[in-house]
């Protein structure tokens, strides 16, 4: 019973020391103490270097995000864009059919008719020298 109080008190010290470590670092911080400890000031240079590399790493997140929102816009566009050109070549086959062209020069009235005779082929003979 002895042993166990003695361990109990000695775990006790413990959690008090660490909650009394844990405020007085939180105070040496906010009060500049921990800043200018000696060992501190040793890793500020490898401090700043992490931080310029977390810098480097956020304006590489953000630009690849932005790279890939501009990649899906793009692609929605290519996709609308090659929507509208089968639909346009599909109008333009349509439009270009023997019957829907006379069909526009009927509502235009350019007087045009459709040939009954055959066309032929012109042969130029060859010139001697």
């Amino acid at each position: 019973m002895m042993a166990d109080k003695a361990q109990t008190t000695g775990k006790e010290k413990k959690g008090r020391r660490r909650r009394k470590s844990r405020k007085g670092a939180f105070r040496a911080f906010i009060d500049g103490t921990l800043l200018a400890n000696k060992v501190m000031l040793e890793q500020f240079p490898l401090i700043l270097f992490l931080t310029f590399l977390a810098l480097i790493y956020i304006g590489n997140r953000y630009h690849a995000e932005k790279i890939v929102r501009e990649t899906n816009r793009l692609k929605k566009e290519i996709q609308e864009l090659r929507a509208e050109s089968i639909s346009t070549s599909a109008e333009l086959m349509y439009k270009s059919t023997k019957s829907q062209v006379l069909e526009a020069i009927r509502e235009k009235g350019l007087g045009l008719e459709e040939s009954r005779v055959p066309p032929r082929k012109i042969v130029i003979g060859k010139k001697e020298k």
